[in-house]
């Protein structure tokens, strides 16, 4: 923090004994010495505060790009569902109307038809106890 080496360390104690004395320098010292520990707690604790304001400032950005990014996906999958569907509808409104067309081009049938085995069960009996001319 500060560039002090050992001798102007040194000057400045020796003029402290001379200003302050011998008697009260021990306890000016200790009261130097604590006051020194609060400045640097007081400047760790405001480093600290500033730093976890950056990085809360860091993850608001990052928590607003994200929330960014998912809106613009889910605009974009909207859109392509939205189109989809409307493809959906059209063909299955195509499909509908063939299907009417195609049920209107076929005739209703007029009678049952009925098959001439079932017409004549007995006959039928008859005929296959006779041998046929191959045979």
């Amino acid at each position: 923090m500060f560039d002090i080496g050992f001798s102007e360390l040194m000057l400045i104690a020796v003029v402290a004994l001379v200003v302050i004395g011998p008697e009260r320098l021990p306890r000016v010292a200790r009261t130097a010495g604590h006051l020194l520990g609060r400045l640097q707690r007081y400047v760790s604790t405001v480093k600290s505060d500033i730093s976890r304001e950056m990085q809360l400032e860091e993850l608001r950005r990052l928590q607003s790009e994200i929330q960014e990014s998912a809106r613009s996906v889910e605009n974009s999958l909207s859109s392509e569902m939205q189109a989809a569907k409307q493809a959906l509808t059209l063909t299955a409104d195509a499909v509908s109307s063939d299907l009417q067309r195609a049920q209107a081009d076929v005739p209703a049938p007029s009678s049952p038809v009925v098959a001439p085995l079932l017409a004549d069960p007995a006959g039928a009996a008859v005929d296959r106890g006779k041998p046929g001319p191959s045979a």
